[in-house]
């Protein structure tokens, strides 16, 4: 049984603006009601922040994390280092330290070992740092805010996709002016070949990051106006993406995009959908996916994994997958698809066979966005299985590619709150309840036994079920959570960045999610190519 796609992190919708924190005078109108203006004068008073603070423009943004990179370029001193030709960003989309972790032990439990002592395959890598992850407006962020961060250099608000936090939520007014340019554009613009792969819709916040500016993240096509207050002429992402050739100087377009999403790039047409049998989403009549191999001489559009393995990467410049209505099938799923998906790994070599075909070189982003999902269904046995596919594609990336002239950067867009806690023995199965070393149960307060892994927010709350004969190991278990929450949500702390390869040096210390953008021109020297 696959969770609830639905389980993964919410759109923002029109009436969420108070929270969003886009309207700094309805934020403090709000203020006076809960305190009166007493309390807000007493706020004044203690220089505690009641509205919107002063947040670095996009200008700064850019040039603090430029000069941050410049730091390292010094202390690099004259050491001569190999320029990116190609670069590589692999995102975990809700890959928090506790999820790399227990990942890495049930990696090494699944082959018989304790586990603890086990490495996932980005853990070797030479270079890591720690990025923070916040948004403009919020402590704990969403996807939309981050990858534009990692992708254009500039941190920017909950819910938008590369353009500035200058726009408000929904605001297809201001989407023009505040667009940012992201490195795929300008790798595009450069002559370079770009590729996005993903387990999400293709048009989801982080791929769509890469290509698309959107004041909605959930604009994914134009059945989905209603997510904006004022949607105005904004193009849908899934257009963006088609069209990408026709507002990026100089581009032909992506040479590759993988994933999931057909029902965005499909007429609402009974039927139409030639998997599920289901209607597309799309109100124009369009059918993207047909204008994607008019578009450009030697593009291919595939759906199921028969037509993925038969494409020849010598003989196509283009390469279109799609291969479910919504999200690809999580890992453990997969084999329940009639029709067939490629993995992670599969995508990622179909793709890097076609983008290293070009001799200026490419860039390409991959995805895991299942890892989000399932942990947001706070579902542990999934999250973990798809980080270690996520670690297995970022192998066979290492394995395809020359790290003399090619960046590799892996990391997270945000973590989850998910923990590991509880004294279980070492190698004490980490799906399972905690135990000592004679493997009985350790027991709460409450006189049950308890997991290792849980949630500190999100469905299934309190302790009503004794888990004593419940198989926690199950692939469907959903951890019992402490804050009852419909989903479970992200967590705010840092994320690891691991690099290796051609420029990896620039990964370290403690920096800011938009530095990773930096860190990319950089090694790539992109600015000057």
């Amino acid at each position: 049984m696959e969770i609830a796609t639905q389980q993964e992190e919410q759109p923002m919708r029109p009436g969420d603006w108070r929270r969003s924190g886009a309207s700094p005078h309805r934020r403090a109108c709000g203020l006076r009601v809960v305190l009166g203006w007493g309390g807000v004068l007493a706020l004044l008073w203690l220089g505690l922040p009641f509205a919107a603070q002063a947040q670095p423009s996009p200008e700064e943004w850019y040039e603090m994390g430029r000069a941050k990179v410049a730091g390292f370029l010094e202390q690099r001193g004259a050491a001569e280092v190999p320029r990116a030709k190609n670069v590589i960003l692999f995102v975990g989309d809700g890959m928090g330290m506790s999820t790399v972790t227990a990942a890495r032990i049930l990696e090494g439990q699944m082959r018989g070992e304790n586990g603890e002592e086990n490495e996932l395959f980005f853990e070797t890598f030479p270079h890591v740092a720690l990025s923070k992850t916040y948004n403009t407006d919020v402590q704990v962020p969403d996807s939309a805010g981050t990858m534009t961060a990692m992708v254009t250099g500039v941190k920017t608000k909950r819910g938008l996709i590369s353009v500035s936090a200058a726009a408000g939520y929904g605001d297809c007014a201001a989407e023009e002016g505040a667009k940012l340019t992201t490195f795929l554009e300008l790798a595009e613009m450069r002559g370079l070949a770009t590729g996005v792969v993903s387990t999400a819709r293709v048009t989801h916040a982080t791929p769509a990051a890469n290509y698309a500016h959107s004041v909605a993240r959930a604009f994914e096509s134009d059945s989905n106006a209603r997510v904006m207050w004022s949607p105005g002429d904004c193009i849908d992402i899934a257009r963006q993406l088609i069209e990408f050739a026709d507002r990026v100087p100089g581009s032909d377009g992506l040479e590759v995009v993988l994933g999931g999403g057909r029902s965005v790039f499909l007429p609402e047409v009974t039927g139409i959908d030639p998997e599920a049998g289901s209607p597309g989403l799309r109100l124009d009549g369009r059918d993207l996916t047909s204008e994607w191999i008019e578009r450009r001489e030697g593009a291919a559009y595939v759906w199921n994994s028969e037509q993925f393995e038969a494409i020849d990467t010598n003989g196509v410049s283009a390469l279109l997958g799609l291969f479910e209505p919504s999200h690809m099938k999580y890992s453990l799923d997969r084999e329940s698809d009639t029709a067939g998906e490629p993995n992670l790994s599969e995508m990622t070599a179909k793709a890097i066979a076609i983008l290293d075909k070009d001799p200026d070189g490419y860039y390409l982003n991959v995805e895991a966005a299942r890892i989000d999902h399932a942990h947001h269904a706070t579902n542990p046995h999934r999250a973990l299985l798809e980080t270690i596919e996520f670690a297995n594609a970022v192998r066979t990336a290492y394995e395809l590619v020359d790290l003399s002239e090619t960046l590799i950067i892996v990391t997270a867009d945000h973590s989850h709150v998910f923990t590991i806690a509880g004294y279980p023995a070492r190698g004490n199965p980490i799906l399972g309840k905690a135990a000592d070393h004679n493997h009985e149960p350790l027991l709460a307060d409450d006189g049950m036994p308890y997991t290792t892994l849980g949630y500190i927010n999100g469905p299934n709350a309190g302790r009503g079920t004794d888990l004593s004969e419940v198989d926690t190991e199950s692939p469907d278990y959903r951890s019992q959570t402490l804050v009852p929450l419909g989903s479970e949500t992200h967590g705010g702390e840092d994320v690891a960045v691991y690099a290796v390869g051609a420029g990896s040096d620039l990964v370290r210390g403690v920096i800011e999610q938009n530095v990773i953008f930096h860190i990319m021109m950089a090694a790539s020297e992109l600015e000057s190519r």
